[in-house]
């Protein structure tokens, strides 16, 4: 059984896509609509940043799906990928609509609409600057529950995300995050900023 699985938000990095970009028309084609749809260059973010405008969660979510969504038209299109192998087109997270555009349940006009508004509406949940995330590896959840209830904090930090075995989420207020994330590293518990500026919600 094969599935076609689509990345989340927290796999944004500027000039992603790139390649795809200069070397395939079908790409250029998708990103230029995408900037027409939009009403201003996310093509521009995507490919050359600033790094705080990709990181804004109304960035963000539209920039993935455009990436997700131009590689998989050129798999198809370019390289001729036999689809039917795939039983499943699945996504984490932010990835469940770039999932649901490429089997053709969603159209991918609506989608990126719906994306800036659902950035803009988690992103304007949390100022600018104030929210935080990590992913601890390694660590099962039950164990991560026992440090977090231990750890003395009287503001946001809990677990966001149970993500699989050995990776759980954390987001919170970023002040808390931070000390919390100092608080692994004593105990030697491995761990990797996703967002410095986030909102909340995974």
């Amino acid at each position: 059984m094969n599935a076609l699985l689509f990345p989340g938000q927290g796999s944004q990095i500027v000039g992603m896509g790139k390649e795809f970009y200069n070397n395939f028309d079908k790409v250029k084609q998708i990103f230029n609509y995408a900037d027409q749809r939009l009403n201003f260059p996310i093509s521009k973010i995507i490919l050359e940043g600033p790094e705080n405008d990709l990181q804004l969660t109304k960035n963000t979510q539209p920039a993935i799906l455009t990436v997700s969504y131009s590689i998989f038209k050129v798999l198809k299109e370019e390289f001729n990928m036999d689809l039917n192998i795939f039983k499943y087109f699945a996504g984490h997270s932010l990835g469940e609509y770039s999932a649901l555009v490429c089997s053709e349940a969603l159209d991918f006009q609506d989608a990126l609409y719906l994306l800036h508004e659902r950035g803009k509406a988690m992103q304007e949940a949390v100022p600018v600057g104030q929210g935080g995330m990590i992913a601890v590896l390694g660590i099962k959840v039950d164990e991560l529950k026992k440090i977090i209830k231990s750890f003395d904090n009287k503001k946001i930090c809990e677990i966001a995300n149970d993500n699989a075995e050995g990776q759980v989420i954390i987001s919170g207020n970023k002040q808390v995050v931070d000390l919390f994330q100092t608080e692994l590293k004593q105990k030697k518990i491995r761990n990797l900023y996703i967002f410095k500026s986030c909102r909340f919600e995974f």
